[in-house]
């Protein structure tokens, strides 16, 4: 603040200058007991000075907002009230989903996720509406949005732009449940290529001596049988048993799935044989998952091979390694090298690599084809933790039609 007994000057400031909003300030000199207003004129880009003829602050404001809104005219732009930003209700929808993560009502990490598309540096959603009327909002300026983020990236991915759509929309939705608006405008969203989920082949979909389902299972036990080394690790009857575990289970090989998996997760189910997984917090929250018979053999196993390891708190799979982003790692290279071994790293044919994750999608097609279409399509997206959407757009679509089915299609009735 400057000291008036210091500053005897008559155009020296008498107080602090107030800045009101965005091309309007306020200030007072020596020379005058009025408060003046500084205005930044849009048409003409320069600042203009007025006399408020306003001592009090509180009447210069109301005096200068007028003379504002007189000389800007219709180029003034007009200060939205914060609650009815979009940035506002972005905020809400963030610490919305973050109290029901820790309810358990949603996946905890949603949140995250929202944030991310709305606050990202060079293309999130609050780079462009953060000050915005959630009221003015229509669906040009939701497609103008669009083609803005294409222009920062065009490397994104038609899966990327729908969940940016998705947290926009969420956005405006919390407005309308806020009662800010009264509609959600439409949002198109941008159209994807469905690709096929990589797994392995097996027979009946190939003879059997390209039974790559097969090979894996013979030559991880090759491998192990000779003591192959990965880096630090040794490969033994763990890395097949991990194999076969996946295969009759439908687990994703992810830190919050197959490796967070605990014997207190495990319990075995005599009618029919199999296991009761609890997956406490998988991709898509919490499930019970039944597996099949052979699951109850390789659960055997891993408590032989550990005996001293077995207990509720102990891991499944690489239990010596506290750190599960350090066991999933092992179990990738030891994976990767068992690939390499089988000449199964990359499909040459369909133009896919295989990963673990494919021994997930081997399992969901076996299912659909070895049950010969007789197996419950809501009962096995169940159990993989996804949807009957999800199991028909990347696996049933892609799978040739059972003897029994074509037969069906072949018949002409009696």
């Amino acid at each position: 603040m400057v000291d008036p007994q210091v500053t005897k000057s008559r155009n020296a400031l008498n107080e602090p200058i107030i800045r009101l909003h965005k091309g309007l300030a306020i200030y007072k000199l020596n020379s005058s007991p009025f408060w003046y207003a500084r205005i930044r004129d849009p048409r003409s880009k320069r600042h203009v000075v007025r006399s408020t003829k306003e001592t009090s602050r509180i009447d210069a404001r109301i005096a200068a907002e007028e003379l504002y809104l007189k000389i800007a005219g219709s180029n003034a732009p007009l200060k939205v009230p914060q609650n009815l930003t979009f940035g506002y209700y972005a905020d809400e929808l963030v610490k919305e989903e973050k109290q029901k993560g820790l309810r358990g009502e949603i996946h905890k990490r949603l949140w995250a996720n929202t944030e991310f598309y709305l606050q990202h540096k060079r293309w999130g959603i609050c780079q462009q509406f953060d000050k915005v009327d959630v009221r003015t909002i229509t669906t040009v300026d939701y497609n103008s949005y669009l083609n803005w983020v294409r222009s920062k990236d065009n490397t994104l991915k038609p899966a990327t732009m729908n969940h940016i759509t998705s947290a926009f929309s969420k956005v405006l939705k919390m407005a309308r449940n806020k009662g800010a608006i009264v509609t959600v405008p439409d949002l198109p969203r941008t159209s994807r290529k469905d690709n096929p989920r990589p797994f392995f082949r097996f027979f009946p979909l190939v003879s059997r001596k390209d039974d790559e389902y097969k090979k894996l299972i013979l030559t991880s036990n090759k491998m192990a049988n000779e003591k192959v080394r990965v880096r630090e690790t040794v490969i033994d009857s763990e890395l097949h048993d991990l194999v076969m575990f996946l295969l009759n289970t439908f687990l994703r090989p992810i830190e919050t799935e197959l490796y967070n998996l605990k014997h207190k997760h495990v319990a075995v189910v005599s009618d029919p044989r199999s296991l009761s997984l609890t997956i406490s917090d998988g991709k898509t929250g919490f499930r019970i998952c039944n597996t099949m018979s052979s699951a109850v053999t390789v659960y055997d196993r891993i408590k032989k091979r550990y005996p001293d390891l077995s207990g509720p708190e102990d891991y499944l799979f690489f239990p010596k390694y506290q750190n599960r982003a350090s066991a999933k790692r092992v179990a990738q290279r030891q994976f990767n090298a068992l690939l390499e071994r089988c000449a199964l790293k990359e499909n040459n044919v369909f133009g896919y690599k295989h990963s673990l994750y494919s021994l997930r999608h081997t399992a969901i097609c076996m299912r659909l084809t070895l049950s010969k279409g007789k197996v419950n399509i809501y009962s096995l997206a169940k159990n993989a933790g996804t949807s009957v959407d999800q199991i028909e757009r990347f696996y049933a679509r892609n799978l040739p039609l059972s003897a029994e089915l074509v037969r069906n299609l072949q018949s002409f009735g009696k």
